[in-house]
């Protein structure tokens, strides 16, 4: 029997092709997460519940029928985490918030149910900023998550859970949901891979709602071929989303696979400018340009392209946002689910009181401010001066990227202007939002777009690099996002995620 270190530290693909040789067995898998998460966790507590009992159920059955001789889908009895922002029937959901703490949702979300019909253990449910409202996952209700690369700083966010538990090897996939750069973001800063799909490939239903127009939930992954086999299996149209996309998909995993054959010959790519100037540092930059001349070298051709309205997307972002969070957010009042706290003796015992109360008490302070500022740009007499006006804005984005995509096959830039900061440093909001500067556009778009590790800066962080690609053209998105890691990979002699030194598999290692 392999030792648990090893075993998790293998690939998603790899771990489905061993299962399918016989192997290894689904509950070794699991088994192995299992002692890594509970190594890991008093360190980088990615995870707010566990589901340990039900992923090995799951991972007895797919044994046993796999032993009966049934074929099984390719990710059957691989293990595989979920942000808390996606509800699982049974398994507490709580967005990281107060105010849903306790909540045992009735149903599954859509990805969830297709990961289940798949065959995966699903091991628990990730930490991350409070109803997805954050860039460092420092703003849970109940505990902060760590970045594995060093312990001293945010994972990112908000779906830095995800991300810390793919980057430490306590589960090979996880998703999340992208809203601003959710997925992409801490993806960069945990050295994996993050994918947002085009708005509406993936079905939004039992995803908490954070801004309904963007919100997408994705993969997280160490490799793009992991990445685009979860993608594979929980893509596609689902009648419980009304902007689900109905159409029949092609393969993202054949799509990864090709990409490995690095032929980028007559690829059109454009550089955004706007997205690698002021206020990004020299050495994301300068790992952006290393895959910039990795693309050449494949037979790319690569051309600087300007966006007039690129570096606009961070203040209509913070105008639909906030407004849509207010509108989503007014369902949480007390009455229905949930939490409630009612007034004091000596306050009147109203329905408006204890909805008061009960937000005061179970809101933090980020889902307050933009709250606060959702209802402000859609009151009278604003509504046309900001949200009006910040729609038309995006509007000529979405042009403006229309425009691009007649020249250009896909569009790269940095994903993150920085490598992860340290917890605390950042105390400034607007500081804050600015990490998701160059993420935010393609969600404002509908926009499939992917995170993948560029290098690392000198404190040994990693840093990525974003691919863009026209809407419904993910699997381009993938091919490209596969050639540049295999190029990437062939430049350092081992993919960045294998550069992590883990003191907790460490520790397994050594029983």
């Amino acid at each position: 029997m392999a030792k648990a270190s090893e075993l998790v530290t293998l690939t998603a693909a790899q771990m489905a092709d061993k299962l399918k040789k016989g192997d290894i067995s689904s509950r070794e898998l699991v088994e192995a997460e299992l002692q890594t998460i509970d190594s890991a966790e008093p360190t980088l507590q990615a995870f707010l519940a566990r589901s340990s009992e039900e992923a090995l159920a799951v991972a007895d059955d797919i044994d046993t029928r796999r032993a009966k001789g049934e074929e099984l889908p390719s990710l059957a009895g691989v293990p595989v985490a979920v942000k808390d922002m996606i509800v699982t029937k049974g398994i507490e959901t709580t967005a990281a918030s107060k105010i849903l703490e306790g909540w045992i949702p009735p149903y599954d979300a859509t990805v969830v149910t297709r990961m289940k019909n798949t065959g995966m253990p699903i091991l628990g449910k990730t930490n991350l900023d409070e109803f997805a409202q954050g860039s460092s996952t420092e703003n849970s209700a109940f505990h902060n998550t760590y970045n594995p690369w060093d312990i001293t700083r945010v994972p990112g966010g908000s779906g830095g859970g995800s991300a810390t538990s793919v980057a430490s090897f306590e589960t090979p996939l996880a998703l999340g949901t992208d809203t601003g750069g959710s997925i992409r973001q801490p993806a960069a800063f945990t050295g994996t891979v993050g994918v947002k799909p085009t708005y509406g490939r993936v079905s939004r239903y039992g995803a908490i709602a954070m801004a309904s127009s963007m919100d997408q939930i994705g993969p997280c992954a160490r490799t793009v071929e992991d990445a685009a086999m979860l993608y594979d299996v929980i893509a596609g149209y689902d009648d419980h989303d009304s902007t689900s996309i109905r159409e029949i998909l092609p393969s993202m995993t054949a799509a990864a696979l090709q990409g490995k054959n690095q032929d980028l010959k007559g690829l059109r790519v454009g550089i955004i400018k706007e997205a690698t100037g002021d206020g990004f540092e020299e050495e994301v930059k300068n790992n952006f340009s290393e895959g910039i001349k990795l693309l050449q070298n494949m037979g790319a051709n690569v051309e600087e392209v300007s966006f007039r309205h690129f570096l606009h997307g961070i203040q209509v972002y913070y105008v639909v946002m906030p407004a849509e969070v207010s509108s989503n957010l007014a369902r949480y009042d007390g009455m229905r689910y949930g939490l409630r706290v009612m007034p004091p003796a000596d306050v009147p015992q109203t329905a408006a009181n204890m909805m008061a109360y009960t937000r005061e008490a179970g809101f933090g302070a980020e889902v307050k401010r933009r709250i606060i500022l959702g209802t402000y740009a859609l009151s009278a007499g604003k509504y046309e001066e900001w949200y009006g006006k910040a729609q038309r804005v995006r509007t000529v984005m979405i042009q403006d990227f229309n425009k691009a995509f007649k020249d250009f096959d896909v569009l790269v830039c940095p994903t993150a202007p920085t490598s992860a900061f340290k917890i605390g440093e950042v105390e400034d909001p607007a500081t804050m939002y600015r990490n998701d500067i160059a993420t935010i556009p393609a969600n404002l778009a509908g926009l499939p777009a992917i995170s993948i590790p560029s290098g690392l800066d000198h404190n040994n962080l990693p840093v990525g690099f974003q691919i863009l690609a026209a809407q419904k053209n993910d699997e381009l998105m993938f091919r490209v996002a596969s050639a540049l890691e295999t190029a990437f990979n062939k430049k350092w002699g081992a993919p960045l995620w294998a550069q992590l030194k883990t003191p907790w598999l460490d520790s397994l290692s050594e029983e």
